[in-house]
């Protein structure tokens, strides 16, 4: 089973580049198709290579546009840039979703519609035009899709990576490092995570994914809208109350 000749093409257009057919299906064709079809090739390697490729090149024009960052701040805007959540919606917008082969318990469970499953495709179709290519075109290509992502990613605050944003919170509140747990459920091709995350040994916060770092990014999330209802301690309290008053200073530039 492949998809239609036209409708293959008219993903191509909206991607404005070509791939051979068979690597267009492999690109597609999600593990829960290939478990149903005789263990065929699923898009996993290719969502491998593209993930590698759009991490460099998005790593790449970080650096470059902004040179004034320090690196913690870079590699927040790399984590929202390349997260499931901003890749989703890139797939979302090309439609991507009627195009991916999937088993029928996928299809029964609106899988086209997964965040998961259309980010992974996402990065396929990036490592496929690699593959096909080289570097140049499969940039152009990154640039195309993420690109306006990377024009706001400086204004996007705490969502940028929630991990980090929940430690650095978590330390200003004398509440020690985030701890976290995980656990699998489900067949190889069909595998979902639960991720928890404690602080003093009590649960913030839960998160499910389709692999253990999405749960965990849901699970601090979580954890960190929580935490910030709790005051600061009297010291940290002290010291943001003298910055402000610092910066109100005549004469002090901000």
């Amino acid at each position: 089973m492949t998809p239609e000749a036209p409708a293959a093409a008219g993903l191509l257009e909206r991607l404005g580049i070509h791939l051979d057919p068979e690597l267009l299906v492999l690109a597609l064709t999600h593990r829960s198709f290939a478990h149903e079809h005789g263990g065929i090739p699923t898009n996993e390697r290719l969502e491998f290579l593209g993930d590698t490729v759009l991490g460099l090149v998005v790593t790449e024009a970080l650096y470059r546009r902004h040179p004034d960052l320090p690196e913690g701040e870079l590699a927040k805007m790399r984590a929202a840039t390349v997260s499931q959540k901003s890749l989703a919606a890139i797939a979302r917008d090309l439609g991507l979703g009627g195009y991916i082969l999937l088993g029928k318990g996928e299809i029964r469970t609106r899988g086209n519609d997964k965040d998961s499953i259309l980010s992974d495709t996402v990065e396929a179709l990036i490592g496929a035009t690699y593959l096909s290519h080289g570097l140049e075109v499969a940039r152009d290509l990154v640039h195309r899709l993420v690109d306006p992502t990377l024009a706001v990613a400086a204004d996007l605050g705490a969502g940028l990576d929630w991990k980090t944003s929940l430690q650095e919170s978590a330390a200003a509140r004398n509440l020690g490092a985030p701890a976290y747990s995980s656990t699998g459920d489900g067949p190889d091709h069909a595998r979902t995570f639960t991720s928890e995350v404690s602080l003093d040994g009590v649960v913030y916060g839960t998160g499910h994914g389709s692999a253990k770092k999405y749960a965990e990014q849901e699970a601090a999330e979580m954890a960190y809208l929580a935490i910030q209802k709790l005051p600061l301690p009297a010291s940290a309290a002290d010291a943001r109350a003298d910055q402000d008053e610092h910066l109100d200073e005549p004469g002090t530039v901000a």
